[in-house]
């Protein structure tokens, strides 16, 4: 295996956990008295989403303003334990120190002493060196100076066009320099750096690509996992299954994770699949206080196994879409499409009741866990989902003699059995944009293969005010591997 470098920079901080049980009130006022059963330590900010970088294979470097004194002398102990080489920038101020009183897996109090931590001086010439040779850069900012250091920006500016830089932005940060590979926000930053308060991810990212002239931005969006939207092409929606658990450090672990994946040769929205998958696996085993307390539970491979079938999204509403009830079921009886009432009825109770209509298309000729990962994550984008189905015709025009293998009647009624489909409705064209013209869905969903190219359909759907969006595939499962195998 051939090494990997990620340079971290960042801003540094020491987190501390004070652990106990609170089982009974203080006599002299309303509040839980904690037992303390253990205290926690170790480096937070910058210093943990190093520390998260490492993998096999991979060599992580920090550069970063650690302060002198105690509380910054713990970070370079538990840094230099790890295997993380720190190149250090003088610190103006102590050690940035955050505390958590937990108990029973809450978060009782927090306190802040310390910082802001912000750099003097100038980058050290090895840290020069590092940012230029390193396979990823990630900038894990925590808004005390690191990412507004003049010199810094500077070098990640002249870098960023040619190899790959990752940003982790915070509101009181200095905002990404141009050209970043991915910038990172979760989705209260990015509505608020976009200034779309309700924007949708997927129109919070789009407008932040142009904000910030960035190669793609990646919306990160709690238990509805990520958005990834290209500079140019359409956004990949990268869905994840809800956890319990503690979010504290969640964005570190995902920024991490997409880093260290891009360094070993991710393409972009491989690396964002690998990140939401981590992200969600690190909530689940308990944050940063669970990392603290059992390090090699959060150990795992580079390449994850994809999210699982299942519900994958929490179902949710698009506002300030056209509503266009009344012209369903004409369209469908015009068009001569099969299964035009069942579909027409879907979509006009839909809209009644103010919901959105989701659509997606597709041969389905042999019905696998790819499909149905797919379709799962598309109805959960909506209210009610339709699936415009090829013709025997149309499959045979695409796929070639021997195909379909099944009819459509059987295939439609396959897909009519998943409870995530609402209808189905049947075209004999190549593509569906005859019946895209005439339903017009609020939410257009396309599988992953078609991330970074021209979606044929896009601008026809975004004609009238509806939305694109892209779902990946769940990798080894294809109709056409199948076959093969097979025979």
């Amino acid at each position: 295996m051939s090494r990997r470098t990620v340079v971290v920079v960042g801003d540094v901080l020491l987190d501390r956990d004070v652990v106990g049980r609170a089982e009974r009130l203080c006599p002299d006022a309303p509040v839980p008295v904690v037992d303390v059963e253990a205290e926690l330590q170790g480096p937070g900010g910058a210093g943990l989403t190093a520390l998260l970088c490492r993998a096999p294979g991979t060599e992580v470097v920090l550069v970063a303003a650690v302060g002198a004194d105690p509380e910054g002398e713990q970070v370079r102990r538990a840094l230099a334990t790890a295997g993380v080489e720190l190149v250090g920038l003088a610190h103006e101020g102590r050690t940035r120190t955050k505390t958590r009183v937990r108990s029973g897996g809450q978060t009782l109090l927090r306190l802040d002493t310390g910082g802001p931590g912000a750099p003097h001086g100038s980058l050290p010439e090895h840290a020069l060196g590092a940012i230029d040779a390193a396979d990823v850069v990630l900038v894990s900012c925590y808004g005390a100076g690191m990412s507004d250091h003049d010199q810094l920006r500077e070098v990640l500016e002249r870098r960023a066009p040619r190899r790959p830089v990752v940003w982790d932005p915070h509101p009181r940060g200095a905002p990404p320099v141009p050209r970043c590979t991915v910038v990172t926000p979760n989705l209260a930053e990015a509505r608020s750096a976009s200034g779309l308060p309700q924007g949708t991810p997927d129109a919070v990212g789009r407008h932040l690509v142009a904000h910030w002239s960035a190669g793609s931005v990646c919306v990160t969006a709690g238990a509805t996992g990520a958005w990834l939207v290209p500079e140019d092409g359409e956004p990949l929606h990268l869905p994840t299954r809800p956890v319990e658990g503690d979010p504290c450090g969640a964005g570190d672990r995902f920024a991490a994770a997409l880093a260290t994946a891009l360094a070993h040769g991710c393409g972009r929205g491989e690396a964002v699949l690998h990140a939401v998958e981590a992200a969600s696996h690190w909530v689940a085993q308990g944050g940063t206080s669970g990392f603290r307390t059992d390090p090699e539970a959060f150990e795992g491979s580079l390449h994850p196994t994809p999210p699982a079938q299942g519900r994958l999204l929490s179902r949710r509403s698009a506002a300030g879409l056209p509503d266009t009830t009344s012209e369903a079921s004409e369209a469908l009886e015009a068009l001569g499409a099969p299964q035009g009432l069942e579909a027409s009825e879907v979509i006009e109770r839909t809209r009644a009741g103010g919901g959105t209509v989701v659509m997606t298309g597709g041969c389905f000729d042999i019905l696998h866990a790819g499909h149905v990962a797919c379709l799962e994550a598309a109805r959960d984008l909506g209210d009610s989902l339709v699936v415009l189905l090829n013709s025997d015709e149309s499959v045979r025009a695409l796929k070639g003699p021997g195909r379909p293998v099944q009819p459509a009647a059987d295939r439609a009624r396959v897909l009519r059995g998943l409870s995530c489909v609402d209808a189905v409705v049947e075209f004999d064209e190549p593509t569906p944009e005859r019946l895209l013209a005439r339903l017009r869905p609020d939410v257009w969903v396309k599988g992953g293969d078609y991330e970074g190219t021209d979606l044929p359909e896009a601008r026809l759907v975004r004609s009238w005010g509806g939305r694109v969006a892209l779902l990946p595939y769940l990798s080894g499962h294809s109709t056409t591997a199948i076959l093969a195998r097979s025979r």
